[in-house]
């Protein structure tokens, strides 16, 4: 057979296509066109695709076919199609034609064609260009792998980059419901012409009419949007509009720069329409071995807010005072993670301003993205190193801290400086860490048949201001005024080695016994000289020998219930703890006792404090299995103490005379620990804990309960409450707080939601948010009223209306 050497692009494929057809051809010979049921493949030993087939091999089913010159045809009868799969793809239609001269396939009637990467196209008629990409397409619709779907009445392919339709329609949402049937989506793209530019990786609209629901709600006469194929293109991201009291109106519009495969910008100005716009950028950049990401904002205006213009104690809200000046903010991080055991990371976060993320509604600007993390309303600039091996692990960090919370001592009122502001918390008073060494070690096999295990660390911290409680004990705190005394500052070297030993008893009963041992070394500067103190060293040590014991025992209760009993106890003894009142208390203030830490060697997270003597902690969990799934679990312990601890009770910060035990841990018994959760259904989840002293009162407790019905419907509640200090006082840091959210449809796609934050210590709702929602399968729409009442908002509350809008494929406004 001749090759058309006018077109040598067109020969691999009419290869293809006749390796297919050389049973076509015998058939025809014979005088009657069979169908093809079985593949017919090259002759060459070449590597098969996905569809089991050659490069070079078509397999083709057929109720007729037949070749006429150079023409290669086949039919199917009534509403059958013509099967032919080739290079990956699959195409279906009721009569398809090869013309070996010219290179090109034609198919009729009913056709489908299934590309490699899983677009599919439909047609009442379709040609294949020796790419297999149609190059006219009459009643053309095309169903992206997203979902997103495009039809045309016409669709002609210009070039090899370049497709063209006319009168067509895109939509991201599903054009099918759930039985099959034909829906109007939701939002949907008509236009008199549309190009696909496949090199460009965007879709061009003329005449562009955008329908919600079938209706037309707006008109432009150009339009264009990436590819639905594209992870990333340059372009305009849905904008972000919002009101409030003190901005006014404000529209965020992102424009997302594309510099390459592993870098973009995001350029996002805020406009308002009560005072300066605010400009936000957005940098990241992945590396070979790792990413940085940097955003920050910037504006020249005015202070905004409330404000006591004329002096006269009556605050004016909603007010601009103070001079025009410039306001800005940097957030940035970066991790990076090479080849072998060593990686590093940084953040760098900084703000001109203590309130400028509230009276601009900044995004997400507290975020965990170091080693270390700087709570909410803190911001943390860190650099680290660590090394990670299967049976080691050191790092190396130093940190230091801006803080946006106001005082303590007035959180809870409105008190201002003589200037008019709120009073926020002391920077001063925040430690820098430089450095802070954590390691860890275990040797490869068992150490006198357990798991021995070296820990090390140390860490300097130095302070500008004077902190007394909870920091410094209470009998070096000076009676009189502390103002003008300098920070204290503080070396400590840890080291620490435990071993462990597991053993099994032959009736099931777990049998731990342990030893710990660890020395610390303090070095301690700016101590009160009042007190008789300047630079002190102290050393001290611990050496702990306990046994661990527990006993699971199964039982099944029912058909599919099992009922499973852990009860479980620890003895323990320990050197007598010494609690120099000279070491600052830093890295164990916070203790929160708990399942996971009640039967922990050192109850307290870091190293100044510690536990001794002689210890006994026991307790039980019983968790209940049934229906493959459904369970519900409830755990109760205690620990018991040869003596009590005066030694961790910590002073109130405005009367060091007065002591309280924050931790639990301070009487010979501790706090009782109840800890539980349960999910009765798929829909239904539960989960608490609760901190009860000797008395029976609650001391801490948190719960949270997830519900879902019908399909989207669900609600969250969650309450939490601590009363640990029960000593009353301006710096008295108890709380409790109510939060909810959900949304309920009340009709089809449409519903509301709503969520909120009560203080019931303080009886108000610090947040609270109603809308009006509308959702579907590519769309979600949200407008309401918010209020943010919280303590933390110098400016007072902040009130206004929100949108929020997340479309498929165009993204959202951060929903």
């Amino acid at each position: 057979m001749q090759r058309d050497r006018r077109a040598p692009t067109t020969a691999g494929l009419r290869l293809r296509l006749l390796a297919g057809a050389g049973a076509v051809a015998l058939a025809s010979l014979a005088g009657t066109a069979q169908a093809q049921s079985t593949p017919v493949a090259v002759t060459a030993p070449i590597q098969t695709g996905a569809d089991g087939l050659t490069p070079g091999a078509v397999y083709l089913e057929a109720d007729a076919a037949a070749r006429d010159g150079d023409v290669i045809s086949a039919e199917a009868a009534g509403a059958d199609r013509v099967l032919a799969r080739f290079r990956d793809s699959t195409l279906r239609a009721g009569a398809v034609r090869y013309d070996l001269g010219l290179g090109v396939a034609t198919a009729d009637r009913q056709v489908e064609f299934v590309a490699p990467d899983g677009s599919v196209v439909y047609a009442s008629r379709l040609e294949l260009d020796s790419d297999l990409k149609a190059g006219v397409a009459v009643d053309f619709a095309s169903r992206f792998r997203n979902g997103a779907s495009l039809m045309a009445a016409t669709a002609v392919r210009r070039s090899e980059h370049v497709n063209e339709l006319n009168y067509a329609l895109f939509t991201p949402c599903p054009i099918c419901d759930a039985e099959g049937n034909p829906k109007e989506p939701s939002i949907a793209i008509q236009a008199e012409k549309v190009v696909q530019d496949e090199e460009l990786r965007a879709i061009l609209y003329r005449n562009a009419v955008f329908r919600v629901g079938g209706v037309p709600v707006f008109y432009l006469p150009f339009f264009a949007h990436p590819d639905p194929t594209v992870e990333r293109a340059s372009g305009f991201l849905a904008p972000s509009p919002s009101y409030d009291e003190g901005r006014g109106l404000s529209l965020e519009i992102p424009y997302l720069r594309v510099i390459s495969p592993s870098e973009d910008w995001l350029i996002s100005p805020q406009v308002n329409t009560d005072v300066a716009p605010l400009l936000n950028l957005q940098w990241r950049r992945r590396f070979t071995d790792g990413t940085i990401v940097a955003r920050g904002g910037y504006t020249y205006e005015r202070n905004f807010g409330d404000f006591d213009l004329d002096g006269d104690g009556d605050f004016e809200t909603n007010v601009k005072f103070g001079d025009r000046t410039s306001r800005s903010y940097f957030l940035g991080h970066g991790r990076f993670d090479p080849d072998g055991p060593w990686r590093w990371g940084f953040t760098v976060e900084q703000t001109s301003d203590k309130t400028l993320f509230d009276r601009y509604d900044i995004r997400d600007p507290y975020q965990d993205n170091g080693l270390y993390y700087g709570d909410q309303r803190r911001l943390i600039s860190q650099l680290y190193v660590e090394r990670q091996t299967a049976r080691s692990y050191v790092s190396v960090a130093a940190f230091a801290i801006q803080s946006l919370r106001l005082d303590p001592a007035f959180a809870d009122t409105d008190f201002r400086d003589p200037q008019g502001f709120k009073v926020f918390e002391n920077e001063g008073r925040l430690p820098l860490a430089a450095p802070l060494i954590e390691a860890r070690w275990e040797p490869g096999g068992p150490v006198l048949g357990g798991r021995l295990r070296l820990r090390g660390s140390a860490v300097a911290l130095s302070r500008d201001d004077y902190v007394g409680g909870p920091v410094l004990r209470p009998v070096v705190i000076p009676a009189g005024s502390t103002l003008g005394l300098p920070g204290v500052d503080s070396r400590r070297v840890t080291g620490q080695a435990e071993w462990r030993r597991t053993l099994i008893s032959p009736i099931g009963v777990r049998w731990e016994p342990f030893v710990d041992v660890r020395a610390d070394h303090y070095s301690v500067d700016d101590l009160p000289p009042s007190m008789g103190l300047g630079n002190e060293t102290v050393s001290r040590g611990r050496a702990t020998a306990g046994l661990d014991i527990s006993y699971p025992l199964i039982r099944r209760v029912g058909p599919g219930a099992d009922l499973i009993l852990e009860p479980m106890a620890q003895f323990s003894m320990s050197t007598r703890p010494d609690l120099d009142p000279r070491i600052p208390i830093e890295d164990s203030q916070t203790l929160e006792l708990d399942e996971s830490s009640l039967f922990r060697v050192d109850r307290f997270p870091g190293q100044d404090l510690h536990e001794g003597g002689l210890r006994f902690t026991a307790g039980a969990r019983a968790t209940l299995r049934w229906d493959e799934g459904r369970r519900a679990s409830l755990f109760v312990g205690r620990s018991l103490r040869d003596s009590e601890e005066d030694g961790f009770l910590v002073p109130l910060p405005d009367a060091p005379a007065r002591l309280y035990d924050p931790s639990g841990l301070a009487s010979d018994t501790s706090d009782w620990v109840v800890q539980g959760d349960f999910s009765p259904s798929d829909r239904i989840r539960g989960w608490g804990h609760a901190a009860i002293d000797s008395a029976g009162e609650i001391r801490r407790a948190e719960i949270a309960i997830d519900g879902r019905w019908a399909r989207r419907n669900l609600a969250t509640v969650s309450y939490i409450v601590d009363r640990s200090n029960p000593l009353a006082g301006p710096l008295n840091r108890n709380y409790e707080f109510v939060q909810l959210s959900g949304q309920q449809f009340v009709y089809g796609n449409w519903g509301v939601a709503v969520s909120g934050i009560a203080d019931l210590e303080r009886d108000i709702v610090t947040r609270s948010e109603v809308g009006l929602l509308f959702d579907d399968d590519c769309f979600r729409f949200e407008i309401g009223y918010r209020r943010d009442n919280t303590r933390v908002r110098p400016t007072g509350p902040s009130e206004g209306v929100y949108v929020r809008l997340n479309l498929a494929t165009f993204g959202g406004t951060g929903y």
